[in-house]
């Protein structure tokens, strides 16, 4: 007679398989549709490997020591922000300043998200770090999830991340039934060239006054500008490679396996989860429309107009929002190159919701 008792068959339940199924099909969105590989592909294999019985890999193994070590003391998601830094471009936000304002009016996202969360019964904390699946921003997530309500992080990791990559989705829609064809149109004028002193001066500037302004904020804008700074500088390329190369991939895998490691069967599979993924649409589409709207808005007292899709880039998602917005552009005109446009309020969406981020955590940690 067989002896099943060394194996995990005894224990193995109904929702143990399902949740097998669904680190499967993030696996597979990851390989097959390119969705966020880099991301659905670790968050997929840690949800399987979580939930074969006896697997001691989860909770007092490799992964819940990563989980209790690296997530929870906040090292991983700020070593990502300081990646993130390394690779990113604020040039386009310089050259036309005022897309700081859409970036910003993206971020209403957030907190219509947030109160929408506390009408359907969650907690402040859980409202807080559902709302910031607004942002789309992954690290931001983690980050406010892992301070204010660590029990639901699987949930608003795996939502900030799936919708992040449904951007070309989710956001067209929500684009055309805000504008007209003749505002998807407009044109906007060749961006200035950005000095290196500007380039330079930036990052230290913003982590002065965001300090000052939203000292909560500081962990995550201070390691973005301080990988931005790397870059920029001009003298410590070693430091911008090894940061946005070798230590923000070590970082991601840690991150992605660690995430899908929280992907427990007992506590993933429940009403408030699917309440949650709900309330990431809800919230991705409102941030949209905030900064279409507030673009709307500001052609009313500009003389150089501006295409009112940009906006949408606000979001954060770099760099996939603003190339839905180009390549929205180029379907009206196949002469209208947004990209660089986009990637003005693209930028400052990641600013602003590391912003709203830092506010949500004073108020409620």
């Amino acid at each position: 007679m067989l002896d099943f008792s060394i194996t995990a068959i005894p224990n193995f339940t109904y929702k143990e398989a399902i949740m097998i199924l669904i680190g499967s099909i993030l696996i597979y969105l990851g390989i097959e549709k390119k969705m966020e590989p880099l991301l659905l592909v670790p968050i997929g294999l840690g949800a399987i490997l979580v939930n074969i019985p006896g697997g001691d890999i989860g909770e007092g193994g490799l992964l819940g020591l990563f989980y209790e070590y690296m997530i929870k003391t906040e090292i991983v998601p700020l070593l990502i922000f300081l990646g993130i830094g390394a690779l990113t471009d604020f040039s386009p936000l310089l050259a036309n300043p005022k897309t700081f304002l859409l970036g910003a009016a993206a971020q209403i996202g957030i907190f219509l998200a947030f109160l929408m969360a506390l009408i359907l019964g969650f907690s402040y904390q859980e409202a807080a770090s559902i709302g910031i699946i607004g942002g789309a921003d992954g690290p931001t997530t983690i980050y406010t999830t892992t301070i204010l309500a660590p029990h639901i992080l699987a949930a608003t990791a795996v939502a900030a991340y799936s919708y992040m990559s449904l951007v070309p989705i989710i956001q067209p829609p929500v684009i055309k039934a805000l504008t007209t064809k003749e505002e998807r149109k407009i044109r906007m004028k060749t961006l200035r060239h950005v000095s290196k002193r500007e380039r330079i001066i930036f990052p230290v500037a913003t982590i002065i006054i965001s300090g000052i302004l939203v000292p909560k904020a500081l962990p995550l804008i201070g390691m973005l500008m301080a990988g931005n700074l790397f870059r920029e500088s001009g003298v410590t390329e070693r430091l911008a490679k090894g940061a946005s190369e070798e230590l923000l991939n070590i970082m991601t895998i840690v991150l992605g396996l660690t995430v899908g490691s929280t992907m427990r069967a007992e506590s993933f599979l429940n009403p408030k989860t699917i309440m949650i993924l709900i309330l990431g649409v809800f919230a991705f589409a409102t941030a949209t429309a905030g900064g279409v709207l507030l673009a709307k808005l500001m052609n009313l007292f500009v003389r150089d107009k501006v295409n009112p899709m940009i906006g949408a880039a606000g979001v954060s998602a770099v760099p996939m929002s603003a190339r839905v917005v180009q390549r929205l552009a180029l379907s009206e005109d196949p002469e209208n190159h947004l990209l660089m446009h986009a990637m003005g309020p693209n930028v400052a969406g990641v600013i602003g919701s590391a912003t709203a981020a830092g506010i949500l955590i004073h108020l409620l940690g």
